[in-house]
C-alpha cells in the first residue's frame, strides 16, 4: 500500500515537471520566456522544452490581425467646428518581444495614440472636408500611428472612421442646405423644361411658316405656268387655219359680256364713243386681237 502512494506521488510530481518543461505554442501565437525574470527566448508555433523551475512563459501574443476599438472623442476642425468622430483601428503584433516590454498596456496605449492623432488631423481640415476625404483621414492616421508605435513591435495596417456626429444645430444647417439644393434643382428642372417647351413651340411656328411660304410660291408658279400653257395654246391656235377668226371671235365676245356685266352690276354706266354701233364695239375687240397677235409674232421671231 505504501508503495501505492509512492508511485501515485511520483506520478504527480512528474505531471508537474512536465508541465513546466513541455510548452506546445499554437499556430499563429507566439510565447516570451523569462528565465530567473530576464528575457531568455520567444517561442514560435511547435514543440518546446523549459528548464523547470527557471525558465517561464511570461507572455502570450497572437499573431493575428486583431481590431482595436477606438471610442468616441470631441474633435475640433480647422473652422472651429466640435465633432464626435469614433473608429476601429486594424493591427498586428509583428514583434512579440518589443510588444511585452515596450509598453505596459499595449491595446490602452494604442487607443489613446489613434485618439490624440484623430484629433491633430481633424484639426487640419474644414468641416465640410471631414466628409470629403474620409479615405485622406484614414490613410494619414494610419501612417501617424504606425510610425508612432513601431518601438512596440506592431504593425498598423489600417485605420476606419465609424462615424463623424457633427452638433445638432450644424446638422440643422446642413438639412436646410439640402433642402434648398433640392428645391433649386426642382426649379432648375422646371426652367429648363419650360425653355425646351418654348423653343419647340417656336421652331414649330418657324416651320409653319416656311411650309406656308413654300406653299404660296408653289402656287405662285402653278399659277404662272398655267397662264404660260394659256398663251402658248393661244399662240399655237392663231397659226392654224381659221384660229384667227376664232380668236376674234372669243374676243368681242368676253368684251361684250363684260360691258353687259358692268351695265347690270355697277353704279355708273358706261357707254362707248360709238355706241349706236354694235359692229365698233366688235371692230375695237379685233383692233385689240390684232394688236396681242403682233406682239405674239414679235415674241415668237425674238
Amino acid at each position: 500500500m505504501e508503495s501505492l502512494l509512492i508511485w501515485a506521488g511520483l506520478g504527480v510530481v512528474l505531471i508537474v515537471i512536465l508541465s513546466k518543461i513541455v510548452r506546445i505554442v499554437p499556430q499563429n501565437e507566439a510565447f516570451v520566456v523569462e528565465r530567473l525574470g530576464k528575457y531568455s527566448a520567444t517561442l514560435e508555433a511547435g514543440f518546446h522544452i523549459l528548464i523547470p523551475f527557471l525558465d517561464r512563459v511570461a507572455y502570450k501574443h497572437s499573431l493575428k490581425e486583431f481590431a482595436v476599438d477606438v471610442p468616441q472623442q470631441q474633435a475640433i476642425t480647422r473652422d472651429n467646428v466640435a465633432l464626435g468622430v469614433d473608429g476601429v483601428l486594424y493591427m498586428r503584433i509583428m514583434d512579440p518581444r518589443a510588444a511585452s516590454y515596450g509598453v505596459d498596456n499595449l491595446g490602452f496605449a494604442i487607443t489613446q495614440l489613434a485618439q490624440t492623432t484623430m484629433r491633430a488631423e481633424i484639426g487640419k481640415i474644414t468641416l465640410d472636408q471631414t466628409f470629403e476625404s474620409r479615405e485622406s483621414i484614414n490613410a494619414q492616421v494610419t501612417n501617424a500611428i504606425d510610425e508612432a508605435s513601431n518601438s512596440w513591435g506592431t504593425k498598423v495596417l489600417r485605420y476606419e472612421v465609424k462615424d463623424i456626429a457633427p452638433p445638432s444645430s450644424i446638422l440643422e444647417e446642413m438639412e436646410k442646405q439640402m433642402a434648398a439644393e433640392r428645391e433649386r434643382r426642382v426649379a432648375v428642372t422646371t426652367s429648363e423644361g419650360y425653355r425646351e417647351a418654348q423653343i419647340n413651340e417656336a421652331n414649330g411656328d418657324k416651320q409653319a411658316t416656311i411650309l406656308r411660304a413654300q406653299g404660296s410660291a408653289e402656287s405662285v408658279l402653278i399659277e404662272a405656268r398655267a397662264r404660260a400653257e394659256a398663251i402658248k395654246a393661244i399662240s399655237q391656235a392663231i397659226t392654224q387655219e381659221g384660229g384667227t377668226t376664232a380668236v376674234a371671235q372669243q374676243l368681242s365676245e368676253q368684251y361684250i359680256a363684260a360691258f353687259e356685266k358692268l351695265a347690270r352690276n355697277g353704279t355708273v354706266a358706261l357707254i362707248p364713243s360709238d355706241g349706236s354701233d354694235v359692229s365698233s364695239v366688235v371692230g375695237k375687240a379685233f383692233t385689240a386681237f390684232e394688236t396681242l397677235k403682233g406682239q405674239v409674232d414679235q415674241a415668237e421671231q425674238i
